[in-house]
């Protein structure tokens, strides 16, 4: 049974084998049984105390010692760049991508959507889908250019990490930060689902503001896995995503070889079933920021570089309120995926396992099926139960994939086509 520690960015200190682990220095000059002390920093050296993520890990090898890497073409839709001609102002959907072919693991099954701004950057944000119907088995994958956030919509995933093992399932999510080496295991024999990549400020728990201390995601559901390590003296090839590109080295050894470790940049997973939910107990429509699990700041004070929001079950009480998502027009550029039942603002053509994509200053909102039944709802209390959407927002403009453009569906348009004009007296 996986153990875990509760907590969102303690300071962890865990030892897969007693006394692996040094007390009272990090990089002392024999480290116990010979491991190798090494330093995984998510943050520059000098960040701010408040903001510093690191963790010394003491492993059975340097990560140093690998040959050189090539280039990797066996996952022909991860990270294939974006469309490079002028992107039109549309709105954009898509339905859940095919089935991969038999024998794609995680990485072979990953299908990149929608990018913004180069990861040499250190900003923007990525949002891929994964379709895996095969486990990595002698094969590890570490990503450079930003943190991932697991999404499931279907099927279990196992990742097993430099710093511990995460089982996750379609409600969870799970987070591997930037540079830490894993391989994922599919208990049900495949997995669907979703993964954002963070190349800008590491996400965390957004400020509460008004709302005070308690609400949304709590530190205390965050839960870090304890160290965790394999032992294999075999050929293990190494995918690295590194500056948009994926590269490939073969090792003698399983990478994750991590014995003990302690610090603050660690691997976690959360139940979005415990998100306290904030709402309305009176009239109008709050803004989606209610709904924020996680955030990536950007160098402008109150403009993410992305946020992580989820529309869970809930109640809507309000009164005299249209209660579905209002027409909006926003500076932020929304890409919305459905875990789990149906989405709120939409009577249908958004299933579980679809994307959508409204950039920024594309009006959107209900169609008219949901605009209609909400304009003449008698409002009683009522539980939005049986469903779980996300949005992926970002202050930078996405750009779909070539893959993405060509699979979008052809009548998004067509949901908001039939409204009346308003009668005047």
């Amino acid at each position: 049974m996986t153990e875990y520690i509760p907590g969102f960015a303690n300071h962890v200190s865990t030892e897969a084998v007693p006394g692996a682990l040094p007390i009272g220095r990090n990089s002392p000059q024999k480290p116990p049984f010979g491991l190798y002390a090494e330093q995984l920093s998510g943050t520059a050296f000098t960040a701010p105390r408040h903001e510093n993520r690191r963790s010394w890990l003491y492993r059975l090898r340097p990560s140093a010692e690998h040959p050189p890497f090539v280039r990797y073409d066996g996952a022909r839709q991860f990270a294939p760049g974006t469309v490079a001609e002028p992107l039109a102002p549309n709105r954009l959907r898509w339905d859940p991508i095919a089935e991969s072919a038999p024998g794609a693991d995680l990485i072979d099954g990953m299908t990149t959507m929608l990018a913004n701004r180069d990861p040499a950057d250190l900003e923007g944000v990525v949002l891929h889908l994964y379709s895996a119907n095969k486990d990595m088995n002698a094969r590890v994958f570490v990503d450079a250019d930003g943190e991932l956030l697991f999404v499931p919509q279907d099927g279990r995933l196992t990742l097993l990490t430099e710093l511990g093992r995460i089982d996750i399932e379609p409600g969870q999510i799970a987070l591997v930060p930037r540079g830490v080496r894993f391989r994922a295991l599919l208990p049900d024999g495949h997995a669907r689902g979703y993964v954002a990549e963070n190349h800008g400020a590491l996400f965390r728990l957004p400020d509460l503001g008004p709302i005070g201390a308690n609400g949304l995601a709590n530190p205390r559901d965050f839960e870090t896995p304890v160290a965790w390590f394999e032992d294999r003296d075999e050929p293990f090839e190494v995918v690295q995503k590194y500056l948009g590109s994926l590269w490939t080295t073969t090792l003698h050894h399983s990478p994750l070889d991590v014995v003990a470790w302690h610090g603050n940049l660690t691997p976690w997973r959360y139940d979005l079933s415990r998100f306290n939910t904030i709402n309305t107990v009176s009239f109008d429509h709050p803004d989606p920021s209610i709904f924020t699990v996680l955030t990536s700041p950007s160098d402008v004070p109150g403009r993410a570089n992305a946020d992580f929001v989820i529309f869970p079950p809930r109640w809507m009480v309000a009164e005299g309120t249209f209660r579905p998502p209002w027409f909006h027009r926003n500076v932020m550029s929304e890409a919305m995926g459905l875990i789990t039942g149906a989405y709120d603002a939409k009577a249908e053509g958004f299933q579980p396992g679809g994307l959508s994509l409204h950039n920024l200053l594309s009006g959107h909102g209900p169609d008219k099926a949901t605009w209609d039944a909400a304009s003449n709802a008698d409002l009683k209390p009522h539980k939005i139960d049986g469903t779980m959407a996300f949005m992926l927002e970002s202050c930078w403009p996405y750009k779909p994939t070539r893959f993405a453009m060509a699979h979008a569906q052809p009548d998004y348009d067509e949901c908001w086509a039939d409204f009346p004009k308003a009668k005047l007296p």
